[in-house]
């Protein structure tokens, strides 16, 4: 895997993966009969929705258009662990598909429920690796209705960047950002100040790219129950080998003024909350909070020395991932050692709120400066 210079930035072109189709992507498949009385409907709503279906999660977001950004009026989030065993094999288990289409369908009578007029339905690693992703694509869409997409590498990057730029300090000079994954990793090098709040950030690019190792594959391979500090290393060195490509053509990005790195993943908004204190977890406090260099490396030292029973009782984390929080620290921390900074803006939001941004910029909904 090679890091990726981007030269999509020019003029005003706006980068061809996040476009979609050219009717936007439907949420339903085809059915032989008219709808006339749906698709009216459809036309007067205003929600907007975006799924994303990873490696370890089942995400849906819901929103309509606001003066600034989006109103979210629904979301469901439930862990499937879909690529479960893709660390070690090529294909999707029968257990986790069935996991993830009882998912699904939820997600759908939400859609139906807020009348969603349009949709971006998207599925990454875990569908982009196993050999019957595709067939598992097509079940879905025989079964609930759904149309997935199974997105490329380099559309899932900016998605991402599209979902949590806005938290960028508008100081900064340069960032790194980067999406922690079940499957993968993506990172990406921001060169450049916005020139105003909905500029798209995927224009200040300079270099991206996407790592095949996310919590899920890396502790899959690992361990994820009994960590010890020496097999917590050998996840930070294989992780350092797959960002050294990346690392040189962004190493740029450090000296610039200002700089910081921006993480979106379940693993930095855990070490976020565990460094607050938080009896329950609460993105409120969570999104948009800095953290200093010290105050991760505490955290992250408090959890290797945890065993997996303490891990999993602390509420920020839950049983659901306490094999998965230390593979995903060790990603975080090879971020860390390739990019020094003293600064960690942490983001709860990031690839379905890409999609959403996207999707109502292309319908020019903040036209005038309100949405239409």
């Amino acid at each position: 895997m090679t890091a990726k210079a981007d030269v999509t930035a020019e003029g005003d072109r706006v980068a061809e993966p996040l476009n979609g189709s050219a009717n936007g992507a439907s949420w339903v498949a085809d059915r032989p009969a008219p709808a006339s009385s749906v698709e009216t409907r459809r036309r007067s709503s205003r929600s907007y929705a975006a799924l994303d279906l990873g490696t370890n999660n089942c995400r849906l977001l819901i929103a309509e258009p606001a003066h600034f950004g989006f109103r979210v009026v629904d979301a469901f989030s439930r862990i499937v662990r879909l690529g479960e065993g893709l660390g070690l094999g090529n294909r999707l288990s029968d257990g986790a598909i069935d996991r993830t289409i009882d998912a699904l369908r939820v997600c759908r009578e939400k859609m139906a429920a807020k009348d969603v007029r349009r949709a971006r339905l998207v599925a990454t690693e875990a569908c982009r690796l196993a050999e019957n992703g595709p067939a598992f694509i097509e079940r879905v869409r025989e079964e609930i209705d759904l149309e997935l997409e199974i997105v490329d590498r380099k559309t899932e990057a900016y998605l991402a960047v599209t979902g949590c730029a806005s938290l960028v300090d508008p100081k900064a000079q340069s960032v790194i950002i980067f999406d922690i994954g079940g499957g993968s990793t993506e990172i990406a090098w921001l060169d450049g100040r916005a020139p105003h709040a909905f500029a798209d950030p995927c224009k200040r690019i300079r270099a991206w790219d996407s790592l095949p190792v996310g919590v899920v594959t890396l502790a899959e391979r690992h361990g994820g129950i009994d960590v010890t500090p020496k097999i917590f290393e050998g996840m930070v060195e294989e992780v350092s080998g797959l960002l050294m490509e990346f690392a040189l053509v962004a190493a740029p990005a450090g000296r610039a003024q200002n700089f910081h790195l921006l993480g979106t993943s379940g693993t930095v908004t855990t070490v976020g909350g565990i460094h607050l204190g938080l009896a329950r977890y609460d993105r409120r406090r969570v999104d948009g909070m800095w953290m200093r260099n010290g105050e991760i490396s505490t955290v992250m030292d408090r959890l290797l020395h945890s065993d997996f029973s303490q891990r999993a009782e602390n509420p920020c984390i839950g049983k659901e991932r306490a094999d998965l929080v230390l593979a995903g620290c060790a990603i975080l921390e090879a971020i860390r050692r390739a990019f020094p900074s003293e600064r960690l803006r942490i983001a709860d939001r990031g690839l379905r709120e890409g999609i959403l941004m996207n999707m109502m910029r292309e319908d020019s909904v903040w036209r005038g400066g309100s949405p239409r």
